[in-house]
């Protein structure tokens, strides 16, 4: 069944002032959960909302948190999130990015004490309403096994850019660096299905295809998948953010980064606080003329949709053209729910007194 946005946030919304966030907050909250439901990223949008709520009430979720800098310089800051929703503080933290890069030239932000932030592409693209470069990580719950491992060490731990051009839609690349991210697990196990070779391996290393192999204390594989195919590259890729945004930052990192599911125990013995992540904004013109770098991007990209194509497909994509594609249809036409996200949502409903949403 199908959904309005705007009936997803008034639902969303009225959840979070329900769990105590003040209004702006609860409104920060939900249109940056609900961007992900509009980009056709599914596994991170509305669907995850019964996870924050429970995030709460175990205590993990401070709703009213007191967002704060603990250490700055005229280019770099590290925030504290007080335990508050990611949702919330990553965007806090991507302004003060860009109020350093509009001083600076360049602004780097790293956090610690925060949550599960929703998509990595909405903070990044917040410096495009500055004609800035954005980049948005962080790390998360380890279920990622580094290559040759066994063991659980690594978040999905996503990357994203966004950059601004002219007349084209900006670059907007937003990946995992896992083959594929635990949200896809949590899709094809609604819908009964096996993963593609390549994303999962069960506990003694070999590979799998079962969708919930991750309860029996199987693991994600780095992007790539094996050797062969180049997961020590994803697994550096995803050491790298690991780093940024957990030991830079002062939060817990590696195994030790808290997990999202409520009902798992934290780890013992961590290393920092919360979950941490990092942002970059960089004013163009600290480079090279604006209007000529923005006149170049344009010729990159135009360039590359034109790229010849190899038989039976149609066009080379630019990254961002999937996820503009889908906001635009779904603002039109509707945002698909899986029927099990549908009673989640009826929970929360029937816990809060919110008004149950009504599908087109």
């Amino acid at each position: 069944m199908k959904y309005t946005y705007q009936h997803l946030y008034d639902f969303a919304y009225s959840v979070f002032t329900k769990i105590g966030c003040p209004e702006a907050d609860a409104h920060t909250a939900t249109k940056v959960l609900l961007s992900a439901d509009l980009r056709g990223v599914d596994s991170h949008g509305i669907a995850r909302l019964i996870g924050y709520v429970r995030l709460w009430e175990v205590g993990r979720v401070n709703a009213t948190p007191e967002i704060k800098i603990v250490h700055e310089t005229p280019s770099t800051a590290v925030v504290d999130g007080d335990r508050g929703l990611g949702l919330v503080v990553a965007p806090y933290a991507m302004q003060v990015a860009i109020e350093k890069s509009r001083n600076a030239g360049t602004g780097w932000v790293a956090v610690k004490n925060s949550n599960h932030f929703g998509i990595a592409g909405i903070h990044a693209m917040m410096a495009l309403e500055h004609q800035m470069i954005g980049m948005a990580m962080t790390n998360a719950s380890a279920l990622v096994a580094p290559t040759f491992s066994t063991e659980r060490m690594l978040g999905t731990n996503p990357i994203a850019y966004a950059i601004p051009a002219k007349e084209q839609p900006p670059f907007v690349a937003d990946f995992a660096t896992t083959t594929a991210a635990n949200g896809k697990l949590e899709i094809l196990q609604r819908k009964k299905q096996d993963t593609p070779a390549g994303w999962v391996q069960d506990a003694d290393g070999n590979p799998s295809v079962d969708a919930n192999i991750l309860k029996q204390q199987g693991a994600l594989l780095p992007l790539g998948g094996d050797r062969v195919h180049g997961s020590h590259k994803g697994y550096a890729l995803g050491s790298i953010v690991d780093i940024l945004s957990g030991v830079l930052s002062g939060a817990s990192y590696g195994p030790w980064a808290p997990p999202f599911p409520a009902y798992v125990p934290l780890p013992q013995n961590m290393p920092g606080e919360g979950l941490g992540h990092f942002f970059g904004a960089m004013r163009v013109d600290a480079f090279r003329p604006e209007s000529e770098f923005l006149d170049q991007m344009d010729n990159w990209i135009g360039r590359f949709r034109n790229a010849e194509t190899i038989p039976g497909e149609e066009r080379v994509l630019i990254p961002g053209d999937p996820e503009r594609e889908a906001e635009a249809d779904r603002l039109q036409n509707g945002i698909p729910l899986h029927e099990d996200v549908i009673a989640d949502l009826q929970q929360l409903s029937d816990k809060f007194s919110v008004t149950m949403i009504q599908a087109i």
